[in-house]
């Protein structure tokens, strides 16, 4: 009886919990990248495991049968990827979005959060070494408003933007311990690479290796004005260049889009229209020079240089600080880099990476070759099937760079039949090593299965791809983390999308055991859709990529690619176009072109945040037209024909159901905050001034900044309301949205085109990208493009935009807003030892939690943050979210004598001796479930210790309840508007 009362009291408190803030959202999907997401305790009694969605560390106890039970959930920041353990009472957690770090005592009772490390943004890879392993290295972006550049130098050429972090554990303060706010580093060694994602050790410590996440391979997009529009060579401003695109150049008759062409004499009676692109490049080494499919030489288009160092060697040993080893900087590696391990027996670095085939152009069947003569004997007529190649790089004691494809047994001109299929690795992760180094155990992200390699075998190339190496089965799905306990015989197994947490593997019987759960708070949308983004098995043919092998987990990976299809026939663009209401010379641009075969090179865009933004692609040619060119569901599935086309699946789409639940997880994506941005949602002076001409006076002939690329919070729109134009370019356009311009940073030098003739055309030396802004990458910064010769402050262009306003504007747009206020993830951890800069982090987060400034989207005006507090008070793992409107605490305990909690009696609570608490602002709408009721069944955290727990409600579940409240004459009205302007 007890618990059938207490049943429906759940369903009461959830529900009158979930109507109180039901537009809402209570999980915000960011998609962070796993890199160091389990470990294991030296003493082998503890298994570590970060639990991103949640933002915890999962603490188990490990046993011989390869089973484990629950210890502890210890809140740490938000979205954490990766885990360190420091020694058997302390493990050091990385949360990538709250930009910071998490000592945990685990020695405690509950183990607790004792300090909280701020750090550059995005930090991403963790390890120990150094004198004693007592220094802590920690990867991050060079930015963030944590550091002494929040801006990351984004208008300094030649600037380094990955930065390593290091901390001496034993001395985390320059002053009196607890004094700094964020930590005092020891140093912050700036690396010339861009975002560094990996790292790790020699065994003796003395060393440590840094990886570049998206590092490049050295290719290049030539803009469209430097590539002549004929066959042979031509001079642009002054400088000769080599020629037109390779054949096949093919475009459309001008009164037919159905009738290809290639030349007039195709057409019958209008021209031949053929769209002029640009062309992707890449770096000889042999002849020292950036050549296309032709072996032409385009360095004069080249303003720049890319070494495109890929890891680097760090001197932890180094007194009084660690350094980069000037002669430690690996090119050559791969494309996009994730983890590294050192081999204990020859100290010979292995690197989990891809290597992106990007200098090939063009997807589909390769059917064009048949009406246009083959390529080159041996040459790929096309990516399909082959976009990124899973491979481990060796890299020996002197620099010597070995690159092993794992999927070696693939022959990419003929389809793939399941037997091979089946011995294919897919995006490789994690890393294990055997004590003796003859065994390497590598996680295969995208193809759900641990390969198991001979690493002599490896490092001389003589492996044999093959099924029965490979972990599988069991229900493992998505693999993120490897720890191999030696001890008992086990590797445990972390998945992502798998209905358990943790898998054992009995190294001596091969046995898969299922090894633990906890809770996952995401929509099932999210759950159900998310394998279509990275499952290579079910997505291709051949096993080796999905959708993320350039979308990296939702975004890009930073490479230009020319996927046009010479087999396509050209359709109607119907996309709409900006509001002419204002800016009536909106109305006199020239009508849509069509969508021809041919688009020339374009980057690869993010997944982020494309719900309410409309058509999609940079030509905005994935559509939901002619039924409603703005519906961004219907574009998203205007994509399933590029699995059989580009990812090179031989069974043709995939089911409409499952590209559903594939749009369902995509759309709800969401960008981070803007890490350049004040943390108080202001804008820095230059900016401001930009933010004005922004939104004043004409400055492209037609229109403001604003008439085009639209920045209205409340209709959700951050640069883009999905319209198409024309901007002196050879085609139209969709106008991109503008929140992740400060993550294109790090290309600087641009030929001067006819578009851009006031370009300084100086070479800038090394650069550590080589793709820049605009659809193909090809505008090294947001100040080159401004300076092009349609921009000017009068209708007639006889103003120009000013240095001083094209650098304004930079700014601004380095600064633009995206879904959340700057402060979401920030956190402050408040002790016994806390100085008083903690507590007026606290104070500054209590104040954003009550600021309405900021608004999202379709929802209006919200708090900047839901502010949580979690921790330990008097022996017990408490939790309270901030109520704004009376000023107060509420706690995860409904029998609490103390709630609500006043400011003052929590933050003298956390100064108790034994206490300790941490501030986290979170996304509106999560504050309840992430700090007072875990599981949102209406049962606080408190309760759900007890019996009476209901256990978890998803969002769906809650759906359903709604209903049969209603039938109980308790309904609640819950609906979900949405806004489109």
């Amino acid at each position: 009886m007890r618990r059938f009362v207490c049943f429906c009291l759940s369903l009461v408190a959830a529900s009158a919990s979930f109507s109180a803030s039901a537009q809402l959202p209570t999980y915000t999907l960011f998609e962070s990248d796993p890199v160091q997401p389990i470990a294991l305790s030296p003493d082998g009694t503890k298994l570590f495991a970060v639990n991103t969605q949640e933002g915890r560390l999962e603490v188990r106890g490990p046993s011989d049968l390869g089973s484990s039970s629950k210890v502890a959930s210890v809140p740490v920041g938000m979205e954490p990827v990766s885990v360190a353990v420091r020694s058997n009472d302390e493990v050091w957690v990385v949360n990538h979005l709250s930009d910071s770090v998490s000592i945990v005592d685990v020695s405690a009772d509950p183990p607790v959060v004792t300090r909280t490390l701020l750090v550059g943004d995005e930090p991403r890879g963790i390890v120990f070494a150094g004198p004693g392993g007592n220094l802590a290295f920690i990867a991050t972006a060079h930015r963030g408003q944590n550091t002494p550049w929040p801006d990351g130098d984004f208008d300094t050429p030649g600037t380094g933007r990955a930065d390593v972090w290091v901390f001496d554990a034993n001395n985390l303060d320059s002053g009196s311990p607890g004094s700094s706010l964020g930590g005092d580093p020891v140093t912050v060694i700036n690396l010339f690479g861009d975002r560094p994602r990996a790292l790790a050790a020699s065994p003796d410590g003395s060393t440590v290796y840094a990886a570049v996440y998206r590092s490049g391979n050295k290719t290049v997009p030539v803009s469209e004005g430097n590539v002549c529009d004929n066959p042979g060579a031509c001079v642009v401003q002054g400088t000769v260049y080599p020629g037109g695109r390779p054949d096949p150049v093919i475009g459309y008759c001008s009164n037919d889009l159905n009738e290809a062409c290639d030349s007039n004499s195709d057409c019958a009676t209008n021209n031949c229209i053929q769209r002029e692109t640009g062309l992707i490049v890449g770096y000889n080494e042999a002849s020292g020079n950036y050549e296309d499919e032709l072996g032409r030489n385009w360095d004069p288009a080249i303003r720049f240089s890319l070494p495109d160092y890929d890891v680097f060697e760090i001197n932890a040993n180094a007194s009084p600080v660690p350094v980069e080893v000037a002669s430690g900087r690996v090119a050559g590696v791969g494309t996009i880099l994730f983890n590294m391990i050192v081999n204990p027996a020859n100290q010979k670095l292995y690197v989990t990476n891809t290597e992106a085939n990007n200098r090939v152009r063009f997807e589909g069947a390769c059917d064009y070759e048949s009406e246009f003569g083959p390529k080159s004997s041996g040459d790929p007529c096309s990516v399909r099937g082959n976009l990124h190649r899973a491979r481990v790089t060796v890299v020996d004691a002197v620099g010597a760079v070995t690159p092993r494809h794992l999927n070696k047994h693939l022959n990419y001109d003929v389809a793939t039949p399941p037997s091979e299929k089946a011995k294919s690795v897919g995006q490789p992760l994690d890393m294990a090593i055997s004590s003796d180094g003859a065994t390497l155990y590598v996680a295969g992200f995208g193809s759900n299965g641990i390969a198991i390699y001979d690493t002599g075998q490896l490092e001389n190339d003589t492996f044999v791809p093959d099924a029965a190496n490979i972990i599988s089965g069991s229900g493992i799905e998505g693999p993120i983390g490897l720890a191999l306990d030696e001890a008992r015989g086990l590797l445990w197994i972390l998945a992502s999308r798998s209905a358990a947490n943790i898998y054992s593997y009995n190294l001596s019987t091969g046995a898969i055991r299922t090894a633990g759960s906890w809770n996952n708070p995401e929509p099932d949308a999210v759950v159900d859709g998310r394998k279509f983004l990275y499952d290579t098995q079910l997505t291709s043919s051949n096993g080796e990529a999905a959708c993320g092998a350039c979308h990296l987990f939702g975004d890009m990976d930073d490479e230009s690619w020319d996927l046009g299809d010479p087999d396509v026939t050209p359709f109607v663009n119907s996309n709409p176009r900006p509001s002419s209401f204002e800016f009536p010379l909106l109305g006199l641009l020239p009508p849509n072109q069509p969508f021809d075969a041919l688009k020339g090179p374009m980057t690869t865009q993010s997944l982020r945040g494309m719900d309410n933004h409309g058509p999609m692609h940079w030509r905005g040619d994935r559509t939901g037209a002619p039924v409603d060119g703005l519906d961004e569901n219907a574009a998203f599935l205007a994509f399933n024909p590029a699995f059989p086309g580009l990812i090179g699946r031989d069974e043709g789409e995939i089911d409409p159901a499952d590209m559903q639940a594939f749009a369902d997880f995509s759309l709800a994506l969401t960008y981070p905050p803007n890490p350049i941005r004040n943390l108080d949602n202001s804008l820095s002076a230059s900016a401001a001034a930009g933010e004005s001409l922004y939104n004043g006076e004409i400055t492209d002939r037609v229109a403001n900044c604003n008439g085009c690329h639209v920045l209205d919070r409340a209709a959700g729109f951050f640069g883009s309301a999905g319209a198409t134009t024309f901007e002196n370019e050879t085609m139209e356009f969709k106008v991109p949205h503008l929140r992740n311009a400060y993550q294109k940073v790090g290309m600087f030098g641009i030929a001067p085109t006819d578009f851009f003739p006031d370009a300084p055309g100086i070479d800038q030396g090394p650069q550590v990208r080589g793709t820049g802004f605009l659809h193909d990458g090809s505008v090294a910064t947001v100040f080159d493009f401004l300076r092009a010769d349609v921009f000017s402050t009068s209708v007639g262009g006889n103003n120009s935009v000013s240095d001083t306003e094209a650098r304004n504007l930079e700014r601004f747009i380095m600064e633009f807003d995206t879904n959340l206020a700057p402060a979401v993830g920030q956190q402050t951890t408040v002790t016994a030892n806390t100085g008083a800069s903690m507590i007026a982090r606290a104070d500054f987060l209590i104040q954003r939690a009550e600021s309405t400034y900021f608004t999202n989207g379709a929802l209006g005006a919200v708090p900047e943050c839901d502010l949580i507090a979690k921790g330990v008070v008097d022996g017990t793992q408490r939790g309270w979210v901030y109520d704004p409107s009376g000023n107060t605490f509420d706690s995860d305990d409904d029998s609490d004598p103390d709630a609500p909690w006043t400011r003052n009696s929590l933050i003298s609570a956390a100064q108790q001796a034994g206490n300790a608490v941490t501030f986290t602002c979170v996304p509106p709408g999560s504050g309840e479930r992430m700090g007072i009721d875990r599981d949102l069944d209406g049962n606080l955290d408190q309760q759900d210790m007890n019996d009476c727990s209901v256990g978890r409600i998803t969002p769906e579940r809650r759906s359903s309840l709604t209903v049969t409240l209603a039938i109980m004459g308790l309904g609640l009205g819950l609906m979900r508007r949405r806004r489109r302007a």
